[in-house]
């Protein structure tokens, strides 16, 4: 248990339980919000499943769900990393707002916040490690100033 609570398991374990909760909004409500809603919501949620998927194809062999990093891990800058310290953590949020949006679902919508600052506090805890694990890790925060959404956070 310590390993695992060492290795950020309680995040992971907090993460699940949102998606959860997100996705059973989205099973069980359904609001019809009008075609503003459907017409921002889909784009939106399509965006940030690119971006999840670029971040996640990016980080290849590096790709865990704890936020500490893997023993033969190497750091990555290319890809959305030249531009979000976090792309998939982004991408899953972007994404489930779109969805939330085009289903016209508040109660999502709240999770999904719930899970946006769950990330933002994850990463921080993921960074942590980053720093400890690569020195080189300090400049790149530097020169990549958004966390989780590319020019917002």
């Amino acid at each position: 248990m310590r390993a695992f609570t060492e290795r950020g398991g309680w995040w992971v374990v907090a993460q699940v339980m949102l998606f959860v909760l997100i996705g059973g909004c989205w099973l069980i409500w359904s609001y019809d919000w009008g075609p503003l809603a459907v017409g921002t919501g889909y784009p939106v949620a399509v965006a940030g499943a690119v971006l999840a998927v670029w971040g996640v194809l990016a980080l290849g062999g590096n790709l865990t769900p704890y936020p500490s990093p893997k023993s033969d891990a190497e750091l990555i800058e290319r890809g959305p990393y030249r531009v979000v310290r976090h792309p998939i953590y982004g991408g899953i949020v972007i994404g489930a707002a779109g969805i939330s949006l085009a289903d016209g679902n508040a109660g999502a919508l709240t999770f999904t916040l719930g899970l946006l600052i769950l990330f933002l506090g994850k990463s921080e805890f993921e960074e942590e490690r980053l720093l400890r694990r690569f020195p080189a890790y300090a400049s790149y925060r530097l020169r990549v100033r958004t966390r989780l959404i590319p020019w917002v956070i």
